[in-house]
């Protein structure tokens, strides 16, 4: 059973631009890096989450996969001098875990 690992960032709409701009910089970093995962990131049209959203999923083998992910996420430095670039940018961010069913 694979898990798809989303994270759900909703950004300040003021700074949609910067935000966006260093989210860029995360999906070079991705396909950059052999020990990356190479996710997928959306925005809402027309959805429950508004506009000033970003969705970035990724497709693990499993719940631990996933779990394991997100600690080398915690302590890469690459990811975390990114990370402390665009969180000023932050109202919400939530992680979700869905079983994909595979019938």
């Amino acid at each position: 059973m694979s898990i798809t690992l989303r994270v759900i960032q909703r950004f300040d709409i003021r700074h949609q631009k910067e935000f966006l701009e260093l989210e860029k910089l995360f999906a070079q970093l991705e396909r950059a890096r052999p020990d990356y995962v190479n996710g997928k990131r959306r925005r809402p049209i027309a959805a429950a989450e508004p506009v000033n959203t970003l969705i970035w999923e990724g497709e693990f083998p499993d719940l631990a996969a996933a779990q394991r992910w997100l600690e080398f996420l915690e302590t890469d430095g690459e990811h975390s001098g990114l990370f402390a670039r665009q969180q000023p940018y932050f109202e919400a961010v939530r992680i979700e875990f869905y079983e994909n069913l595979d019938y």
